[in-house]
């Protein structure tokens, strides 16, 4: 399909044909880019549920920083989208330039602080002492490859605000089956290699990330897949800067509450021990294939919505935002039943032969997956009030379900009510229903529809506070 085909189809053409041209390679993209996770969970469990636990309580740590650098990331997506659906290449591959700059400034010093902070983190954390020490290696070596992970984030992020979702596709397919070849070899040794044990896993997902980190440069400065940078879009532009701060900070903010949760809940979880960390880790990792298709589905939206809101076609990307919520929230309820009778078989496959772990893991899955498609509702909402501008919008849903819902929730029932650990897990169904209503009434208020960002006369900083006075952020 070429560029003028594809805006054709994503700001005129039938919207369900639209999605699914973005959502399939999305999907596969992000089932791919999910395979880091789950070839690392699939060769430490070979070593054990310590080993299992140091992975699952390191994830939370390097997500939480991570999210704090990703609200430019989001910010130059936005902007790509909607400049793309304005018709305005020029600042399309500027949006590029200026976001590459800041997003390797942040990785590098937020991977500095992440690399010697990790002890700190840990004993926050109070991680048991047969966990503590893989966990240590893994975190920090997972720190020195952040630069890799913001800089391919980033140019998937910007490739899929203009739709181009096939390059990115190819590159993870290509980095995701060296990844699966390599952990072994690090994990487990090969002739003069040494067993490196969990830290194994961590060094292989570096180089390939960071190969992929490099393809993904390559590609954008041949300029064949609709971005094109040029050594003058790399200069510092303090006017944009500031325009990408004030509008991706509030999708910091979100993301790294989101992160914050993660962490918060593993202080939770660890206080259960080894088994219930191991549990909670293979839970997880479940969760996070089984949501990918909603994931998919809701940065279609985001690109649709993105690039309608440019081209001026406020109520076509309404309709595209509840379309992708009705599918959502379908596609993972029907997911989350044949989840819940296939638990102990998916929880198996990861840790084969614990049987403490497995039934704890399939008790998690049971207990959740009824209510994933409130999760498909909240991703779609999410995402649309991102690509329309409205981070606040976002991060305040954010902020509400973590901090007023799900960990009040999650301490409550799993420290002053009798079903310990189980009160961990039913935080998880009763947020979900309860964000995913939040969400949609939200939406349908309909003050996100005022915000246009490739109008250049609205700043960015006056669209934040105008939106901050609107909503009250209450």
């Amino acid at each position: 399909m070429t560029p003028e085909e594809r805006r054709v189809l994503f700001l005129s053409g039938p919207i369900h044909k639209a999605l699914v041209q973005l959502a399939i390679p999305i999907i596969l993209g992000n089932l791919l880019q999910t395979g880091y996770q789950l070839t690392d969970a699939f060769w430490v469990g070979r070593l054990g549920a310590a080993a299992v636990a140091a992975v699952s309580v390191s994830f939370p740590v390097t997500f939480l920083v991570i999210a704090l650098g990703a609200g430019l990331a989001i910010a130059g997506a936005t902007l790509s989208a909607q400049y793309t659906g304005a018709g305005r290449q020029d600042m399309v591959n500027h949006v590029a330039g200026q976001t590459m700059i800041m997003v390797m400034i942040t990785s590098v010093i937020l991977g500095a602080l992440g690399y010697f902070l990790s002890p700190y983190f840990l004993r926050l954390l109070g991680v048991e002492p047969d966990v503590y020490a893989g966990a240590l290696g893994f975190m920090r070596i997972s720190f020195i490859g952040i630069i890799f992970v913001f800089m391919y984030a980033m140019f998937q992020a910007l490739m899929r605000g203009i739709g181009q979702t096939k390059a990115p596709l190819l590159i993870v397919l290509g980095t995701v089956i060296l990844n699966f070849m390599l952990d072994p070899l690090f994990i487990f040794g090969f002739g003069p290699l040494a067993p490196q044990g969990v830290r194994g896993a961590a060094l292989a997902t570096l180089f390939t990330q960071g190969l992929a980190a490099l393809l993904g440069i390559i590609i954008f400065m041949r300029g064949r897949h609709g971005i094109k940078l040029s050594w003058h879009a790399l200069i510092p532009d303090l006017s944009y800067i500031k325009r990408a701060f004030f509008l991706g900070f509030p999708g910091s903010i979100e993301l790294s509450t989101r992160g914050l949760g993660l962490i918060v809940m593993s202080f939770l979880v660890a206080s259960f021990g080894t088994i219930t960390i191991a549990a909670y880790g293979v839970g997880a990792n479940i969760i996070q294939v089984i949501t990918i298709p909603a994931m998919g589905l809701s940065m279609a939206v985001s690109t649709l919505v993105g690039q309608n809101i440019g081209a001026g076609n406020i109520e076509r990307a309404s309709r595209i935002t509840l379309l992708g919520a009705l599918v959502g929230f379908g596609v993972l309820s029907i997911v989350g039943f044949i989840a819940f009778f296939l638990a102990p078989l998916l929880v198996g496959f990861f840790v084969p032969g614990d049987t403490r772990v497995i039934a704890e893991g399939a008790n998690f899955l049971r207990i959740m997956a009824l209510a994933w498609g409130g999760i498909g509702i909240q991703l779609c909402i999410v995402s649309a009030f991102r690509a329309s501008g409205n981070m606040l919008n976002a991060m305040v849903i954010a902020l509400v379900s973590q901090w007023m819902i799900q960990f009040p929730l999650a301490y409550v029932l799993s420290k002053h009510t009798a079903l310990y650990a189980h009160g961990l897990w039913w935080s998880f169904p009763i947020t979900n229903i309860l964000v995913a209503i939040i969400s949609l009434c939200w939406f349908l208020r309909g003050s996100w529809k005022t915000t246009r960002l490739t109008e250049e006369e609205k700043e960015t900083i006056k669209v934040s506070q105008d939106a901050i006075i609107e909503e009250g952020i209450r």
